[in-house]
C-alpha cells in the first residue's frame, strides 16, 4: 500500500488565539477536528467519486465551512458565503512556500476550464500584504481572486499549520474534503473528477 500522503508542505505560523471579531469561526475549528481522517486509509477505501491517487481527507459528517470575509489584492471585500450555491475550490497558499507555487498553474487550469460550470477557485493567502501577493499572482498570470488573511485568523479557524491546504465546499456550504500539502489538480483523474463533481455534487 502507499501512502498518499503528501510529501511536500510548509509549515506556517499562525496565532494561538483567535482576534475577537473572528470568534464565530474559531468556535467552527473544533467542529473541524472531524476532519482529520488519515489520508492512507482514504486512499486503500476511497469514495465512489474521488480520485485514490489525491489522498483527500472526507469528514466523517458533514461541517459547514466557517465564513469570513477578506479582501482580495485590489481591496475589494470576498465574503465565502455568497458563492454558496457554487462549489467553491479554497486554496491556503503564501508565496514563499515552493510546493504552493508549484501547483498553481494548474489551479488555474482549473479555473479556466470549470468556472462556467459552478466551480470558484479561491487563493488565500496567509500574512502577506497585498504588494507582495499582487506581485506573485501577476508573475504566475492567476486570473482566480487572490485573497489576504492578514492576521492568519481565518487560517487559524480552520486549522491550518502546513501550506498549501485546500478545502472544497459544497454547494450547501458543507465541506467535502481537505487536503494538506501539494496536489496533482491537473492529473487526468483530477480533472474527471471535478467534471463528474459539477455535473451534479457528489460526495
Amino acid at each position: 500500500m502507499h501512502d498518499r500522503r503528501p510529501a511536500r508542505a510548509n509549515s506556517v505560523g499562525l496565532p494561538r488565539n483567535a482576534p475577537g471579531r473572528m470568534r464565530g469561526l474559531r468556535r467552527c475549528r473544533a467542529a473541524l477536528g472531524l476532519l482529520a481522517i488519515p489520508a492512507l486509509t482514504l486512499a486503500a477505501a476511497p469514495t465512489s467519486h474521488e480520485p485514490a491517487s489525491l489522498g483527500l481527507e472526507i469528514p466523517k459528517e458533514l461541517v459547514e465551512a466557517p465564513d469570513f470575509s477578506l479582501p482580495d489584492v485590489t481591496g475589494r471585500m470576498v465574503r465565502l458565503k455568497g458563492f454558496w450555491g457554487k462549489v467553491v475550490f479554497m486554496n491556503f497558499f503564501a508565496t514563499w512556500c515552493v510546493p504552493c507555487r508549484e501547483e498553481m498553474p494548474a489551479m488555474e487550469r482549473l479555473h479556466r476550464t470549470y468556472k462556467d460550470r459552478g466551480l470558484v477557485v479561491l487563493a488565500v493567502d496567509i500574512r502577506e500584504g497585498a504588494k507582495t501577493v499582487r506581485a506573485f499572482t501577476q508573475e504566475l498570470k492567476l486570473s482566480f481572486p487572490a485573497l489576504l488573511d492578514k492576521d492568519g485568523s481565518v487560517a487559524y479557524a480552520y486549522g491550518i499549520r502546513p501550506v498549501p491546504a485546500t478545502y472544497l465546499v459544497g454547494r450547501d456550504g458543507k465541506i467535502l474534503w481537505r487536503a494538506f500539502g501539494s496536489r496533482e489538480w491537473g492529473s487526468g483523474s483530477a480533472r474527471q473528477y471535478f467534471a463528474s463533481l459539477l455535473v451534479g455534487q457528489t460526495r
